[in-house]
């Protein structure tokens, strides 16, 4: 326990593993299901793992196997985990910056702009705030539609938008509908507040606190909130435009929709896709050139402290940086003119190389345990769940109990893992009072 308070970033992967536990138990009751019958140990683990890790991938008809307990379960697991995340990443902040000594934690503070030295009460309130102020907006809206558009009693109006707006949020993927939100495709009113909610949600409030209070001045935002903010919407801008160019003719999707219909559904998809986990095209039915662009938007994921999942849009963009001084054969890396520190390019493609190396390994387990499975699917579902994305092209409620467990514990590891190793990787970084004799081995 000593080491455990010394060291309190090794209680994240606890602080996660507990409400998934609970969420498990509370789950396997009768109550919880529609057919009031227990359901299986591995669908109740699942499901709470993936509503906790705020992944929303499904391996039941949500709106016609779980009760309203069960989804009320559901929708709690999810806001505990969101809080949960952007707690444990306030708290990782604030002890990796108060560990690393003076000069690393000025560092820190002047990255962050919000953390290091500060009052950990009024940084909490305001993380609840924000997220509490963002649902009621999005309720509002979605609610509103559902019970003035689509006649909806006022409780089911409301209950929908809570849920969903629950879900978008903290990017997580649970919807009340079988067919996800394909309804609701050309609707501005719904689809729009949900995937404006997911992309804030998938910010990271580093950025979002950085960027509100500076919006005059973004010349003057730190380096990681210019990865992250710019980072994001080039990534949405070139996602709706591969996705438009892929699906244009495809009648199965937005092939049979007018040029504004295509525009606002392929933009809901794409900012759902990265993060978020809403379905609102039918999955299965895009072109088999739209999943590789899915893949790599899941796997690079949201933004840094945030609800979203993947290796982060900081860690891409910095790489994508470094590989881009080192082609101009430039001595230093620099974003914004500023000089990136040789340790955060060394941590970024750390976190790059082991998130490969996990959905590689995931990715054969699938086929070796799974007969007949297409490559290209379970690329899609092991990335899915361990970017804790939860789009999914049905290949998961198919799959044996063998390969959703591999599934559960990648979205455990998807959503623990970078934020322990990230900072594992920080209060480890210390100095030698000596250096080897230096080599240059030959590369490629």
């Amino acid at each position: 326990m000593r080491r455990l308070l010394r060291n309190p970033v090794r209680l994240v992967p606890l602080g996660f593993l507990v409400p998934i536990l609970l969420g498990t138990g509370l789950l396997m009751a009768r109550w919880a299901t529609i057919q009031h019958q227990r359901p299986p140990l591995v669908t109740a683990l699942f499901t709470a793992t993936s509503a906790v890790s705020v992944t929303g991938m499904p391996i039941t008809d949500t709106p016609n196997y779980w009760s309203g307990w069960g989804l009320l379960v559901i929708t709690l697991l999810t806001q505990l985990g969101g809080l949960g995340i952007l707690t444990a990443a306030a708290l990782v902040i604030l002890v990796v910056s108060r560990q690393l000594g003076l000069r690393n934690r000025l560092l820190v503070q002047a990255e962050t702009a919000e953390f290091g030295i500060g009052d950990l009460a009024r940084l909490l309130r305001r993380i609840a705030v924000t997220v509490f102020a963002c649902e009621a907006v999005m309720t509002a809206l979605v609610a509103g539609r559902l019970y003035l558009a689509y006649d909806y009693a006022p409780g089911r109006a409301l209950w929908s938008g809570v849920f969903h707006t629950v879900q978008a949020f903290n990017n997580c993927g649970f919807a009340l509908y079988t067919d996800g939100l394909l309804a609701f495709d050309r609707d501005p009113w719904v689809s729009l507040p949900l995937a404006f909610g997911a992309i804030v949600g998938g910010l990271g409030f580093p950025a979002l606190f950085e960027a509100a209070r500076e919006w005059r001045r973004p010349a003057g935002w730190a380096v990681a909130t210019k990865l992250t903010i710019w980072g994001s919407v080039a990534l949405l801008l070139l996602g709706v435009a591969g996705l438009l160019a892929a699906e244009w003719t495809n009648v199965s999707t937005i092939g049979l929709y007018d040029a504004e219909g295509k525009v606002l559904a392929s933009f809901a998809q794409i900012a759902l896709s990265r993060t978020g986990g809403f379905s609102v095209l039918n999955i299965p039915d895009l072109q088999e050139e739209s999943y590789p662009l899915l893949i790599v938007l899941m796997f690079i994921g949201g933004g840094s402290a945030s609800t979203a999942g993947g290796i982060k849009v900081s860690t891409f963009f910095l790489l994508a940086f470094t590989i881009w001084a080192e082609l101009r054969g430039e001595p230093d890396v620099t974003v914004g003119h500023r000089r990136v520190a040789t340790a955060s390019q060394r941590q970024a493609v750390t976190v790059a190389l082991l998130s490969v190396a996990l959905v590689t390994a995931g990715t054969m387990l699938l086929l070796l345990l799974t007969e007949g499975v297409r490559f290209i699917a379970a690329l899609f579902e092991v990335t899915s769940a361990f970017s804790t994305t939860g789009l999914t092209i049905g290949l998961a409620s198919e799959l044996p109990p063998s390969g959703q467990v591999v599934l559960t514990v990648l979205m455990f590891i998807g959503r623990v893992g970078p934020l322990t190793l990230g900072s594992a990787i920080a209060l480890n970084t210390r100095r030698r009072l000596y250096r080897y004799p230096q080599e240059q081995p030959i590369v490629g």
